[in-house]
């Protein structure tokens, strides 16, 4: 974030009825290079790359690599919402980790802390825990109200800081933009916590009320997501003219 000057976390969704599976790869090192400079991370979503198949696997696993190359300084997030017990996570967190060669991973943390593990054992890596969704069914469960009176989704925010304490302060969480004022209650129960905030762009969110809403007080811990609306804005000029909008309006929005 601070040698970018950026908040943004460009989405590399290569979408199956827009880009073919033998085209992923150039597709994605375009991206890169227009936005190199303006980004501070970089969420690739597992699934597109899933959908193509094996070409599809070895797409993923080069775009990381020329992610390293082309912008040593971005994180990668791999959004591939994974999680189990036992060893089945240690599976999903080597995949991540040492295959594909991600820094972080998203999680599903519905089976509790101890299925997190795998994916916080390492120093040098981390995970982002679903919180509150972007999808517009996500208060079926995660507004759920607790004992407490709270809803469901506060109780995963502050079980996530501790476990992330628990470990390497490498666990952050996930709230979609399409909900400034839950952001806004998660970040004041987690004031430290990197969130990841999709739900820019194509699905609508407010951008300036969400970063207002979930920076922490450097001005940073907020990882602005935002896929279609950059990677598919046209030729390489116009990728990079949508993700330095989004680097100029999100950094304008940073409360004063």
């Amino acid at each position: 974030m601070q040698a970018a000057d950026s908040l943004i976390c460009v989405g590399l969704d290569p979408q199956p009825s827009r880009t073919a599976a033998d085209d992923i790869l150039s597709f994605n090192t375009s991206v890169i290079e227009a936005t190199a400079d303006l980004v501070c991370a970089y969420k690739p979503q597992s699934a597109f790359y899933e959908a193509a198949g094996g070409v599809g696997w070895q797409a993923l696993r080069d775009t990381i690599a020329a992610v390293r190359r082309l912008a040593p300084h971005a994180l990668v997030l791999l959004d591939a919402k994974r999680n189990d017990i036992g060893n089945t996570a240690d599976a999903y967190a080597s995949a991540a980790f040492d295959w594909f060669g991600a820094d972080a991973v998203t999680v599903n943390p519905y089976l509790g802390g101890d299925s997190l593990e795998p994916f916080l054992q390492r120093p040098t890596h981390g995970a982002f825990a679903l919180c509150r969704t972007s999808n517009p069914g996500a208060a079926d469960l995660q507004s759920l109200p607790m004992a407490s009176g709270d809803p469901l989704y506060l109780g995963v925010a502050e079980r996530c800081r501790d476990w992330g304490e628990a470990h390497h302060r490498n666990l952050g969480l996930v709230v979609g933009a399409t909900w400034p004022q839950e952001l806004r209650d998660v970040r004041e129960r987690c004031p430290d916590l990197p969130i990841l905030l999709p739900g820019i762009g194509a699905q609508g969110g407010d951008l300036e009320a969400s970063v207002a809403a979930g920076v922490d007080a450097s001005g940073r811990g907020l990882l602005v997501s935002a896929s279609r609306s950059v990677i598919y804005a046209g030729d390489a000029d116009a990728v990079r003219a949508e993700a330095a909008r989004l680097r100029a309006a999100a950094n304008a929005a940073k409360p004063r």
